[in-house]
């Protein structure tokens, strides 16, 4: 192991552990989904919780300012290889997306500023990529492991679920989400 595991991330990972099923439950879901596998409906279409979290970048994130717009909101590990796996063609889309009114932020669940930042260097994100080191937000929203995705509509509301790795590049899940502007 590159580096040792203090005492508060072990706990940190168990406690996100006991929470979240293995990231191979939540891709073998994918098979599943709806919407020929691109996103699934929220039922009843919920508020999405808030939250206020600081990036690596020294920004604070806010979904409030965010509104207003489509925002894709993605919960994420470095050690969750079908996270790892999604994030280029996560990359491909906002490149897609960053223009056309939609928002894309990848919520880093429980881990550090220097985990984090090494692998936004390595795979060559430019997307928002807040801190959830504490998963006090992760934790409120609705989903079984990691990867998951939420797509907010402009109020505030969840609209569609992606449990597992997706290809967010694909042109019919992009205007699933621009049909929301």
């Amino acid at each position: 192991m590159k580096h040792s595991i203090t005492a508060g991330l072990l706990a940190a990972v168990t406690t996100l552990a006991l929470q979240l099923p293995l990231p191979v439950q939540a891709e073998a879901e994918t098979a599943s989904a709806g919407a020929a596998g691109l996103l699934d409906p929220m039922p009843e279409t919920p508020q999405a919780p808030g939250f206020e979290l600081p990036g690596p970048d020294g920004e604070t994130y806010r979904l409030a300012d965010m509104l207003g717009q489509p925002v894709i909101v993605n919960f994420w590990a470095t050690w969750c290889p079908p996270c790892r796996a999604e994030m280029p063609a996560m990359q491909r889309a906002w490149e897609q997306l960053r223009d056309d009114g939609v928002m894309l932020v990848a919520v880093n669940v429980g881990e550090s500023k220097g985990e984090i930042e090494a692998f936004a260097e390595q795979v060559q994100v430019s997307f928002p990529l807040p801190m959830d080191t504490d998963m006090s937000v992760s934790q409120r929203w609705p989903m079984k492991g990691l990867p998951t995705t939420f797509v907010v509509d402009p109020e505030g509301r969840l609209v569609y679920r992606a449990q597992g790795e997706r290809d967010w590049d694909d042109p019919a899940l992009l205007d699933l989400v621009r049909e929301l502007r």
